[in-house]
């Protein structure tokens, strides 16, 4: 039997999604009538055709059921623990207390320079605080758990007493659960929970959020040349089977989020395409996070422009994302992003 996925397309914001909606000529995204879609793609692995809401009873059964399924999903409101979702998009401040991350690392690592940049992305808008101590870079080789541990722990303590929602970004289970001892609020495993088997453990018995990340591979061979069937279909596939592995060992919570991994296991191509059409994996019913910040596919677009911390790719990719309702933007400059923004809706949807 063909298998048929449903991809949310042509999405209207502001006023303009109300009365889209209001004239029966758009559907809500994610119980929000401040953005809604009037067209869905559906796809197959040998075949895709984009119809507008109105054609959906023209196609046959088995189309009209699945797209009913997907529609359910996508336009029901979304909650979350300790997250509104009513403005999108939600920033993710990435705080890196490593000496050797990607595009920051040594630069929050010491003394009360984490705490200081965490307030500092708070006042400018950040929502989600992500805080980690391993680099998970390509080529990046494992780092001890004890010290990973003795890079987050002071830092992690003193940011708690902010009482903002706080993300812990790490592979291991023993790191976890003193992070869960400590009231963060969410769990950020770039492995997909595949590094460390009792993971999947930590987050159960604490009923504790966490994102699902896609990776190919590990941080040290993960872009060596990747390759998919589909990419697109590929991680769809790999979200639908790590839900259903998580339900059947008796997580019933919603509180996940999903995130394609931008850049773990991907060629340019891989991420475009992830990008490009991103929006097929609100078809799962739940949030999505792009982390898009800095990545190599800006240098990879960019050629001559490419600069150290590649904020005008950021930007537009970041700006781009949220045209197709992604709920989560993970980011390191939170201030331009927020700038970018604001001045965008302001431009477009208002």
């Amino acid at each position: 039997m063909v298998k048929y996925y449903t991809r949310a397309c042509n999405f209207y914001f502001g006023p303009k999604s109300k009365k889209k909606i209001k004239d029966r000529n758009a559907l809500p995204f994610g119980g929000n009538h401040l953005i809604s879609f009037d067209t869905i793609e559906i796809i197959s692995r040998k075949d895709k055709k984009k119809i507008h809401i109105r054609e959906i009873k023209k196609q046959k059964y088995q189309i009209r059921k699945k797209i009913a399924e997907d529609l359910k999903l996508i336009t029901k409101k979304k909650k979350f623990k300790g997250l509104n979702f009513k403005d999108l998009p939600i920033l993710m401040g990435v705080i890196n207390l490593t000496p050797d991350s990607f595009s920051d690392g040594g630069k929050y690592n010491q003394k009360n320079l984490g705490f200081n940049h965490a307030k500092y992305l708070i006042e400018k808008g950040c929502k989600i605080l992500d805080i980690g101590g391993e680099s998970t870079r390509p080529g990046a080789k494992d780092v001890n758990t004890k010290i990973e541990w003795k890079r987050i722990n002071k830092t992690l303590k003193k940011i708690k007493k902010l009482n903002k929602f706080i993300s812990l970004d790490t592979r291991k289970s023993w790191i976890m659960k003193q992070g869960v001892n400590n009231n963060v609020n969410l769990i950020n495993d770039v492995s997909g929970f595949k590094y460390d088997t009792n993971s999947i453990n930590i987050v159960k018995k604490n009923k504790t959020p966490f994102v699902i990340h896609h990776m190919q591979g590990n941080p040290n061979n993960m872009q060596k040349n990747p390759k998919y069937k589909n990419v697109l279909l590929d991680i769809y596939d790999f979200f639908e089977s790590k839900i259903n592995k998580m339900r059947s060992i008796g997580i019933r919570h919603n509180n996940i989020i999903l995130d394609p991994g931008i850049g773990f296991g991907k060629n340019l191509k891989h991420n475009m395409t992830l990008i490009k059409h991103v929006s097929i994996f609100h078809s799962l019913g739940f949030p999505i996070m792009l982390g898009i910040s800095r990545k190599r596919f800006i240098k990879d677009l960019s050629g001559t422009n490419d600069s150290k911390e590649r904020l005008g790719g950021t930007v537009s990719s970041s700006l781009y994302a949220m045209t197709q309702g992604v709920q989560i933007l993970r980011v390191h400059d939170v201030n331009e992003i927020n700038q970018s923004i604001k001045v965008f809706k302001s431009l477009n949807f208002k």
